[in-house]
């Protein structure tokens, strides 16, 4: 399969990226473009995926259609690999398969204001598809897509299935709201339970709030983490 094969979805359409996926996307989102754009890039080496969203909630809001495109990217995975490889999730955008680090999510938009309405917000992921260093054991705790068993996987079909799956569950948010989608989230949610640090942090990760804000427990408290700090400066 070609650049030129690739198809999507009703209401989005692709663009070849020439440098970041994200930052192409965000640079058409902040001239205008319409909601739907799907930028990518397809290299020997990676894939790169980043939507264009227009949101119609304030940015606190809004910021869940990062978790939900991690959503979408699992089960775009689980349909094309084989049953046996394991793909979950970070709260803060990393993307596990078979328990190590397989690339990341990433998300911009044109506010850091939590109660402003953005003009627009953009989800990308980026995922290595061979190992970057050739002595893997020297990083046991970093994969790459083709190492785990998933070198049958076309990078275009990945993106136009991550684009159905995640059309899937914006349709679903839609109708129904967050739950179900937090409930498809835990299930695939990496280190609940366990201890984990965010800044100046440190504590017990014990989920999320109907937000996806991350609750983190230590000694005294709970610390409610909201998923606008995971927002990085625009391009």
């Amino acid at each position: 399969m070609s650049e030129a094969d690739l198809t999507f979805p009703p209401l989005m359409w692709g663009e070849a990226a020439t440098d970041a996926a994200l930052g192409h996307a965000a640079r058409r989102a902040a001239l205008g473009c319409d909601a739907g754009l799907i930028a990518y890039i397809l290299a020997a080496d990676r894939v790169e995926a980043a939507l264009v969203f227009a949101p119609e909630v304030p940015l606190r809001d809004a910021m869940i259609m990062l978790p939900l495109c991690g959503v979408g990217l699992q089960n775009a995975l689980g349909a094309l690999a084989p049953p046996e490889v394991a793909v979950h999730l970070d709260w803060d955008g990393g993307i596990r398969v078979n328990g190590a680090a397989c690339g990341r999510f990433r998300v911009l938009a044109s506010t850091e204001d939590p109660e402003a309405l953005p003009d627009w917000l953009v989800v990308g992921w980026t995922m290595p598809l061979i190992p970057e260093h050739e002595d893997t054991g020297a990083t046991p705790d970093q994969t790459a897509l083709f190492s785990e068993g998933c070198a049958d996987i076309a990078p275009p079909a990945l993106i136009e299935a991550w684009a159905r799956h995640t059309l899937g569950w914006i349709t679903r948010w839609e109708d129904e709201g967050p739950r179900g989608l937090a409930a498809e989230w835990r299930g695939l949610a990496h280190g609940i339970g366990e201890p984990a640090t965010r800044g100046d942090l440190s504590g017990t990760f014990l989920g999320v709030d109907e937000a996806f804000g991350m609750l983190l427990r230590d000694d005294e408290t709970t610390h409610l983490i909201p998923l606008t700090d995971l927002l990085e400066d625009r391009p």
